[in-house]
């Protein structure tokens, strides 16, 4: 049995003004949800504005199974820590979720977003391609089940995003998506990560700060909010961003990366490597240690870390090398490992235009150049709201672009 009592409490003075106990069956979980959404709204004299594509942004499966909801909730909870092993466990709780409801469209769209993260992140060659074509089976699969579902055009965007290196095409998914959604954060924060992407971070700030007024337990928003901070030089509001994030997710992996870029930005050695090593053992600590300990005196220990990030992890991050030869101030290496980073088709080549390292060598011809062959905009011909897109706001025009930022 489940208990739950809902109050409505005048915040002036701490009044009651409604309150209601409901016991049910477990199994009734959604009924239950059903019955004290209608109860608040009732009792604040609202009126549902439901249309017929909102009533399918849900994340009940269509059968009703309670048993697919608890994997796909499992399977949430296991990918926000961000590591390859919880990945691969969110896979598993997606797959069991779409095995006791193979209409279940939302779980393969976060399935489908596992996969591109396993893929963009934590693995390469031989590896990396069957994980993407994962991802796109997926992300197919939800929108054939649900043409009107907002997570599913997030996932396809992820995929034209991360996997075809697609910018545009990624920013009309989660355009599309946001159009069948106006207030989803995820479709929010999707839309964020590639205005980032095209240079746009202000942009990007605006989206991330409206997720985590809504949803202040999201941990990826306040890590994305960090580095988009960080890009615009707003160093102070991206450290608070990233431990934001560390105390939501303790034993995630990005805000500590994220951290030590920022100490790197400020130009303490001390702290960044503290920074990187506290990450837990594995490619992130051996990415984070190289780039802390170059601007450190100890030059052997710099080599080193460099030479281990390069014979553990060529394959998997060509962009991570890169960064750390900009943090060198070794543009010849740079550029090589760029190079490298696109014949792999390494998603990280979407951090080229907020990079504070790379973006040292903006005014070098072959940075213009490299712009264009990877299909992103040279950083003087940035315009904000101009994207490749036919939309020049980074929301659709029923949503306002400058509401709850604090």
């Amino acid at each position: 049995m489940v208990r739950i009592t809902a109050e409505l409490v005048n915040a002036a003075d701490g009044s009651t003004l409604w309150s209601q106990r409901y016991d049910r069956p477990y199994t009734d979980l959604f009924a239950l949800q059903d019955d004290i959404t209608t109860a608040v709204a009732t009792a604040l004299k609202a009126e549902l504005l439901a249309s017929d594509t909102a009533a399918t942004q849900t994340d009940r499966p269509p059968s009703g199974n309670l048993a697919a909801w608890n994997a796909y909730s499992q399977g949430k909870f296991a990918a926000a820590l961000y590591t390859r092993a919880d990945f691969r466990k969110a896979i598993g709780f997606y797959t069991q979720a779409t095995t006791l409801d193979p209409r279940y469209a939302r779980a393969y769209a976060a399935m489908a977003i596992a996969w591109a993260n396993l893929a963009a992140v934590f693995v390469g060659g031989d590896e990396q391609r069957p994980a993407f074509a994962s991802a796109r089976a997926a992300a197919d699969r939800a929108l054939q089940l649900d043409s009107n579902l907002a997570a599913a055009h997030d996932a396809r965007g992820v995929v034209l995003e991360w996997a075809d290196l697609d910018w545009q095409g990624a920013e009309a998914e989660y355009r599309r998506a946001l159009e069948l959604a106006p207030n989803d954060g995820l479709s929010k924060y999707r839309l964020s990560d590639v205005l980032g992407v095209l240079g746009r971070p202000q942009e990007a700030i605006v989206l991330l700060r409206q997720v985590v007024a809504t949803d202040p337990r999201d941990f990826f928003s306040y890590a994305w909010l960090a580095w988009n901070l960080a890009a615009a030089g707003q160093m102070e509001e991206a450290e608070q961003a990233v431990h934001k994030a560390m105390e939501l997710a303790p034993g995630g992996s990005l805000p500590q990366t994220f951290l030590v870029i920022i100490e790197i930005q400020r130009g303490d050695a001390k702290a960044a490597l503290a920074a990187a090593q506290r990450e837990p053992a594995g490619l992130w600590r051996d990415d984070g240690l190289a780039l802390a300990l170059q601007i450190g005196d100890d030059r052997a220990a710099a080599d080193a870390a460099l030479n281990a990030l390069i014979a553990k992890h060529a394959d998997a991050m060509a962009w991570q090398i890169a960064m750390v030869y900009a943090v060198r101030k070794d543009p010849d290496n740079m550029f090589e490992w760029l190079d490298r980073a696109w014949a792999n088709r390494d998603p990280g080549i979407g951090g080229l235009l907020t990079d504070p390292f790379i973006q040292r060598y903006k005014d070098d011809p072959r940075f213009a150049a490299f712009c264009r062959k990877v299909g992103l905009p040279v950083p003087g011909d940035i315009r904000p709201g101009v994207a490749g897109s036919a939309s020049s706001s980074p929301l659709p025009a029923s949503t306002s672009a400058g509401s709850g930022l604090g």
